[in-house]
């Protein structure tokens, strides 16, 4: 590339190229130490220069991207700093989705031969068309690459044994996780999850095995801790020191994330952002725990305005845009998450100079719902619940219409010492639930104390919302 700074900025090249025997000593901090903590701007200078570079690599071999440009008057050699790259339009999940079906399976904006695609992942496509992921060889190796970086900024080291909670199918988390420890040289145990029984197999293995880490959701980590417990065994006695999560907010909401630490014994840590960029942990704490970190070096992210799709200035609030840096085979250029952040200059107390997310991801825009006139995000709920003494472990949050008012409920579950108790310590637990969110959302709710083990587990993602309020329409349509 035409600059380079620092030390090549330690393997940084276009195509990327990893020397795969590198692996820095145990007691470094850092696996790239003039990158992780170089000034800000100089980092910045490179990533313009990249982002050109991908940019016309995408114009040269993607008629998608070629095509959106051309509309929108941007040529990837215009692109002269980070603010130029405000003018380049975004794309959306939705678009891609579109492009995929009038081009199967991959989209013309795929920017490889077919051939070099040797890994297919995707999405789920149970909430549509699933959208597939081709990835090449190469990209395969950059993600495990990347992965191990921030895997060893969290404390990860060849010694440590990483157990991998969480479904192995077209799901990204577990794979980019198993391939980034063992770039890193760590053992890995990829256990999963999802099969009938798996929980209580997890907790024997668990037990057997003692691993330092663990990778999951924060909902599956709370469930196999219950799990556990109910099997008569302690979670502290696994021996895990480190626990890091992705796939939905809670791991950075203070509430959940002590919950873990007190239930394991170990640290908690987030990371996490879109299977569509992937590297996803582009997003990811460090050793300081102070927030995730935004790697830039890694995929460039802006938190813009969600309606402007400009970059707001540090301190306020907004969604991130992503624009890979070294994927290959399906780049992203200005991917529009819809989910929800904040973010702030750095540097990080750990010494990295990149920004950071102190409250992580903490929603998604799409989440929100609206009752009597108050924006309110499911995540807020759930800090202000599992922070509540007598919370058994669970809750539902269910939103309704009577006449022409929103209703908004919260079904919470009680553990056993407060059902021990009887009905006034259960009395008291839906007072304090009701005065605590109206205190911090605006907006008064019914909470509905249940008993213990009323509410179904989850094995992955935690989905708690219940809108009946299209039910209502529908029921005052017929009439």
């Amino acid at each position: 590339m035409a600059i380079v700074t620092r030390s090549q900025m330690e393997q940084w090249t276009w195509p990327p190229r990893y020397d795969e025997r590198y692996r820095p000593a145990d007691g470094e901090p850092y696996w790239f130490p003039i990158r992780e903590t170089m000034p800000p701007d100089e980092r910045e200078a490179a990533i313009v220069e990249r982002i050109r570079e991908v940019m016309r690599w995408c114009w040269d071999r993607a008629p998608f991207y070629r095509r959106k440009w051309a509309e929108a008057g941007i040529h990837p050699d215009a692109i002269r700093s980070l603010d130029d790259l405000g003018r380049v339009p975004v794309v959306t999940k939705e678009e891609l989705r579109a492009d995929q079906a009038v081009h199967p399976p991959f989209g013309d904006y795929r920017c490889v031969d077919d051939a070099e695609v040797a890994h297919v992942h995707g999405t789920s496509g149970t909430t549509g068309r699933p959208t597939a992921f081709g990835i090449s060889r190469d990209d395969w190796r950059m993600i495990a690459n990347e992965h191990a970086r921030v895997q060893w900024a969290m404390g990860l080291r060849p010694a440590d044994t990483v157990f991998i909670g969480s479904f192995f199918s077209l799901y990204m988390g577990s794979w980019g996780t198993l391939i980034g420890a063992e770039r890193l040289g760590a053992r890995v145990f990829p256990f999963g999850a999802g099969a009938q029984g798996q929980t209580r197999r997890a907790v024997v293995w668990l037990a057997e095995m003692r691993p330092s880490a663990f990778y999951g959701t924060p909902s599956y980590a709370l469930h196999l801790a219950e799990v556990a417990r109910e099997m008569g065994i302690d979670p502290r006695t696994f021996g895990i020191r480190i626990l890091f999560f992705s796939g939905e907010p809670g791991a950075s909401i203070p509430t959940i994330r002590r919950r873990i630490e007190e239930l394991y014994g170990g640290l908690a840590f987030d990371s996490g952002s879109m299977a569509e960029i992937s590297p996803w942990m582009n997003l990811g704490e460090s050793s300081a725990r102070a927030g995730m970190l935004v790697w830039q070096d890694i995929v460039y992210t802006e938190v813009c305005d969600p309606r402007t799709h400009q970059r707001v200035p540090y301190g306020a609030e907004g969604t991130p845009v992503y624009t890979t840096l070294h994927r290959r085979s399906q780049p992203m250029i200005r991917l529009l998450s819809n989910d929800l952040t904040r973010w702030e200059a750095g540097p990080s107390p750990c010494g990295r100079t990149y920004p950071i997310l102190p409250r992580g991801i903490y929603g998604r825009i799409d989440d929100m719902f609206t009752v009597r006139g108050e924006n309110v995000y499911p995540s807020a709920i759930d800090e202000i619940v599992m922070a509540l003494p007598g919370y058994g472990g669970e809750h539902r949050i269910v939103i309704s219409r009577q006449e022409a008012m929103d209703e908004l409920a919260v079904r919470i579950e009680y553990d056993p010492a407060t059902a021990a108790a009887g009905d006034t310590a259960v009395a008291a637990l839906q007072r304090r639930a009701e005065t605590e969110i109206r205190t911090v959302l605006g907006v008064g709710a019914r909470v509905v104390p249940v008993p213990p083990g009323t509410l179904e587990r989850t094995e992955f993602k935690a989905r708690r919302v219940i809108d009946d309020r299209e039910l209502w329409r529908e029921a005052r349509r017929s009439v």
